[in-house]
């Protein structure tokens, strides 16, 4: 009997343990005990699933990642906080029934934030050392949003997560023989969204998987849940009323009025206090008064310099369409897309694409890449030319076969070919900062395109070189 109070202590222990571990992941200890008791005591099966993900998989990424520390650090405690907040959404979903529309989208917004907040970091931090590493996260972390995807958001997250590989294949070329700990980095991170997937193919296949039995969300079920954070102190009481001296303002008022008064009931007499004109100084009767009233501009009436017209920017809605033989992909921002259905006779354009990737699978006849600002593209195969045009940070992978590409106008372009391209012809004019990426042993070498010409004429024609930079 005398071990029992000793394993009675051993318990409580254990349990605070516990205790603190869960708070530091998910914060207040009264959600867990949500999450265990549900609404009416019952267990909430693929909220306590959720649970089972963040410690099994987020955990090991947010440990990897303070091992690496810096950018990367900092960029996971934000990823925590947006699970976090799909954790809350998801318990709020498992004790209330779905919303209309527009309540959803206002419950929706903790987590929109969050996701806007990972993506911010990498832009505040563009030249950061580890800045693949937040490019990986910063393109593939709207998986988050799989919760508002109405069928099968399973595929959804699969495509963040292509998103993520073009990144993180980068991470493996610079660090895969220096240094381990990016590599478990890349590991942990890719596998959080393949045990999502996972996770939503068994509790969520064709959509969230709401309440049937309580009341419908809304904002103040969203309060009640707990994900809300506290009011803010109300404001400090109002200073004293500011002092008027009536009593002067209305004596000044009275005796203006009266003067007011006076002047109005002299009649005809009030004409007396006028000075006379004569005619030579009326302008009606007097031709050189006229001549000088024209000559001078009133300054009231001065033209002012013609500003030039600002043109209002135009903001046009994202296009992802088949047309005939054509997919367009125009006007698309911080967008991840995956073209699956391509076939061998249709054309891809894409068209005005800021900071968004584009994954194309199976094989197409060509590809045009058109006024895009850091965009990234990967393939599988070509059959004709993959073309950019008037662009700028353009980066391209090549998965297996493309004859030609033609690099014109273009600020900024980055090949990387695989073992199938390496016979590839590559034309450029009007270009720079263009480099070829040649895999090599498992990794990719980097070669420079040149940018700087010699033509020299050897007695019957200009032969033009490419000039060896000197220094």
């Amino acid at each position: 009997m005398a071990e029992v109070p000793n394993l009675v202590d051993r318990l409580e222990k254990a349990v605070v343990q516990l205790e603190s571990v869960c708070s530091r992941l998910y914060g207040p200890a009264s959600l867990i005990s949500d999450v265990v008791n549900g609404v009416n005591g019952g267990p909430l099966p693929y909220v306590e699933a959720f649970d089972t993900f963040l410690i099994d998989t987020v955990a090991v990424y947010l440990k990897n990642s303070k091992i690496i520390g810096g950018d990367v650090e900092k960029h996971a405690e934000l990823v925590n906080a947006a699970f976090q907040a799909q954790r809350a959404f998801l318990l709020l979903a498992a004790q209330y029934q779905q919303p209309h529309e527009n309540e959803l989208a206002e419950l929706l917004k903790p987590i929109s934030e969050k996701i806007l907040g990972v993506q911010n970091f990498r832009e505040k931090n563009r030249g950061s050392k580890l800045f693949n590493h937040l490019s990986a996260v910063s393109e593939s972390i709207p998986a988050l949003g799989w919760i508002a995807v109405a069928s099968k958001p399973g595929p959804y997250v699969k495509e963040m997560n292509d998103a993520a590989t073009f990144y993180t294949n980068r991470v493996l070329k610079d660090y895969k023989d220096v240094d381990k700990r990016h590599v478990d980095w890349v590991k942990s991170y890719l596998s959080i969204w393949c045990e999502l997937q996972s996770y939503i193919k068994e509790y969520h296949t064709t959509g969230l998987s709401w309440s049937t039995t309580g009341p419908v969300a809304s904002r103040v079920a969203k309060a009640a849940v707990g994900s809300c954070p506290p009011p803010p102190p109300p404001p400090p009481p109002p200073g004293p009323p500011p002092v008027f001296d009536t009593e002067t303002s209305k004596d000044d008022i009275s005796a203006s009025r009266s003067e007011l008064f006076a002047q109005l009931n002299q009649g005809e007499a009030i004409t007396k206090g006028l000075r006379h004109v004569s005619d030579d100084q009326k302008t009606h009767k007097n031709p050189k008064l006229r001549a000088q009233s024209t000559s001078v501009s009133s300054p009231t009436k001065t033209p002012s310099p013609t500003s030039p017209k600002v043109i209002p920017q135009q903001h046009h809605l994202p296009v992802l369409q088949l047309e005939g033989k054509k997919w367009r992909v125009e006007y698309q921002e911080n967008a991840s897309l995956v073209i699956s259905e391509a076939g061998l006779r249709q054309v891809v354009y894409i068209f005005k694409c800021n900071k968004s990737t584009v994954r194309i699978k199976g094989k197409v006849n060509s590809i045009i890449i058109d006024n895009c600002q850091k965009l990234g593209l990967v393939f599988d195969n070509v059959v004709g030319i993959v073309e950019v045009i008037n662009s700028k940070d353009i980066q391209i992978q090549v998965m297996g076969r493309v004859p030609t590409m033609s690099i014109n106008k273009t600020e900024g372009c980055h090949v990387y070919l695989s073992e199938e391209s390496l016979n590839c012809e590559i034309v450029s004019a009007k270009s720079s900062e263009m480099n070829i990426l040649i895999p090599q042993n498992d990794d990719y070498k980097e070669f420079p395109v040149p940018e700087q010409f010699k033509t020299v004429w050897d007695g019957s024609r200009l032969v033009t070189e490419a000039a060896e930079i000197v220094g």
